[in-house]
């Protein structure tokens, strides 16, 4: 079963329930003695839940060392992506660097699908994404890991570049998830081709240079958990509940018209 597969198959048979009682299972669950000691910068605020109730950087495993053998076939991984990449990719994935909302998957719903016409899905958008940054600041801080571009200097990354070391995990594919993740709860008739769009968000990591391949797949196991435990918190099924009405409608406003 590939990447996709499996994760479609989980959102499918309703795994989100399940991993949103594990994630509130964690809240009585002690710390890691070996969890990393290093100075952590605040965590960003977050409306949804507790991310140091998660306690995910006790249960997020390490990323490979730098001289590793994971690590180097990561790199060549890198190195063929960008071989092989087109103009085409290379603008899409710039694109979505620059773009870090829920309106990136308007490929999947149309024109219509805008910030200025969706007031609340826009809104909740910006509140989602303010999860992803409470969730993964500490984790990046943590595990503290060099880009690609910082451990290899013959790669040739094309997106927005940083100075710090903090690959692990990748907080847009984490972004991305979580996102698609709310819109597939807001539109389940279109949550395979939105779980497709999250795959390639995130794949557009590793087509900008500036991610290994287990960042991303840290940052999509996280979002699972993460949004388990949004799916527990009324205010955010509220705020989800009104944003899929006007999604609808919106929908169907735009079905009308032509």
């Amino acid at each position: 079963m590939s990447q996709r597969q499996g994760r479609a198959w989980m959102l499918a048979c309703g795994t989100i329930f399940h991993v949103s009682l594990f994630a509130l299972a964690l809240r009585g669950r002690p710390a890691v003695a070996q969890e990393p000691a290093v100075a952590r910068k605040a965590a960003k605020a977050s409306l949804y839940l507790d991310p140091a109730a998660l306690r995910l950087a006790a249960l997020t495993p390490a990323p490979p060392a730098p001289d590793s053998a994971a690590t180097q076939a990561e790199l060549a991984t890198l190195h063929r992506i960008e071989t092989a990449r087109s103009p085409a990719q290379v603008a899409a994935a710039k694109a979505d660097d620059a773009e870090q909302d829920i309106f990136s998957y308007r490929t999947v719903f149309g024109a219509w699908f805008q910030p200025e016409t969706l007031p609340l899905t826009a809104a909740l958008s910006a509140r989602v994404h303010a999860e992803e940054g409470a969730a993964s600041g500490d984790l990046k801080t943590v595990f503290a890991r060099p880009r690609p571009y910082q451990s290899d200097k013959t790669l040739h990354p094309v997106c927005k570049l940083t100075e710090a070391p903090n690959s692990y995990p990748s907080g847009h594919t984490l972004s991305g998830y979580l996102l698609g993740f709310t819109l597939a709860e807001m539109m389940p008739e279109k949550k395979q081709e939105i779980l497709d769009r999250a795959d390639d968000y995130a794949h557009n990591r590793l087509v900008c240079g500036v991610h290994y391949p287990s960042d991303l797949e840290a940052s999509r196991r996280i979002a699972f958990a993460v949004f388990g435990a949004m799916m527990s918190n009324a205010k955010f099924v509220d705020d989800l509940t009104a944003a899929s009405a006007e999604l609808h409608a919106q929908q169907h406003a735009a079905v009308a018209a032509k």
